[in-house]
């Protein structure tokens, strides 16, 4: 008598995505936008990082449909401030903490404005332990009630808002200058509505980054102004932009996706700026998934 015997096909879990940002957050948009289609399926973003308190990407993050992700201001000066003894390692090894806590599959720096130091890579590949809490108390006076108030908002670069604190639109109008903003203390979010994290925390962890230069050439900041002006003296016809993984050498590490971007003669700054980041927005979506992809085949679980 010939029996069935069953046969089970795990299912892939869903993989899980931490954002670091600094500014605007357009790349994370278009990150937001790609999750759960063909361009970047079975993953989520779960958690974003900023380094700037006033980062439009805050706001991106909390109006996410259908539902908002969980943020974190991570200010460098503010955390200085508070530990008056700390290092910017220190501050890096925050940063690595508050990673490792929301058990990321992927990181993905998407104008993050700070360089990020060999102590920060090593805890991410595994090497050395992170700290398990901030490395100095905050100061004694401080305190952890939490508290509302309501501010007029003027403009987006004027908006201070404290570490620890979330951004509530209060208004539905859709322009954001003069909107009432409500700031809450705790923006911590129940994570029901995303996927399972891994039971154990797989090592190294996957750093990419986002880079508007061709490899090798601008490192470091102001990488588009370089390039233009470099085009300027005639010294090179076209620019470019890549998504690399992250190394200890400042934009140096392997790149992943490489796009030329044609510098036009009657190009004025702004318009290479608005090409490069029209790219960007496609590319970063390609590297990530690039790198999950190569997880699945892997077999990391």
């Amino acid at each position: 008598m010939t029996t069935l015997q069953e046969t089970i096909i795990p299912t892939k879990r869903v993989r899980r995505i931490t954002v670091l940002i600094s500014g605007s957050g357009s790349n994370l948009q278009a990150l937001l936008d790609s999750t759960s289609t063909s361009r970047l399926p079975n993953c989520q973003i779960t958690y974003v990082i900023s380094s700037r308190s006033n980062a439009y990407g805050l706001i991106r993050a909390k109006n996410n449909k259908p539902f908002s992700i969980p943020t974190k201001i991570c200010s460098l000066k503010t955390f200085q401030n508070k530990n008056k003894n700390s290092t910017r390692e220190d501050y890096d090894c925050e940063i690595s903490r508050l990673i490792l806590n929301s058990k990321p599959d992927l990181v993905v720096l998407a104008g993050w404005m700070h360089i990020l130091s060999d102590k920060f890579l090593q805890i991410l590949n595994g090497q050395i332990k992170p700290p398990l809490s901030p490395t100095l108390p905050p100061p004694p006076s401080s305190s952890t009630t939490s508290t509302e108030k309501e501010i007029q908002l003027p403009d987006l670069n004027d908006l201070k808002i404290s570490d620890n604190d979330k951004i509530e639109k209060t208004s539905s109008s859709s322009s954001f200058k003069g909107e009432q903003v409500k700031i809450t203390s705790n923006e911590e979010k129940e994570e029901s509505n995303f996927p399972e994290p891994p039971l154990h925390q797989s090592f190294p962890i996957p750093i990419i980054n986002l880079h508007p230069a061709l490899p090798g050439q601008f490192d470091g900041a102001n990488a588009i102004g370089r390039a233009f002006e470099a085009f300027q003296k005639g010294e090179i016809k076209n620019t470019g932009v890549m998504v690399h993984r992250v190394v200890a050498e400042v934009d140096r590490g392997e790149p992943l996706v490489v796009r030329e971007i044609e510098i036009k003669k009657e190009d004025k700054l702004e318009d290479l700026e608005a090409r490069i980041h029209e790219v960007e927005h496609q590319i970063i979506v390609e590297g990530a998934k690039l790198v999950l992809e190569e997880l699945d085949k892997e077999g990391r679980p």
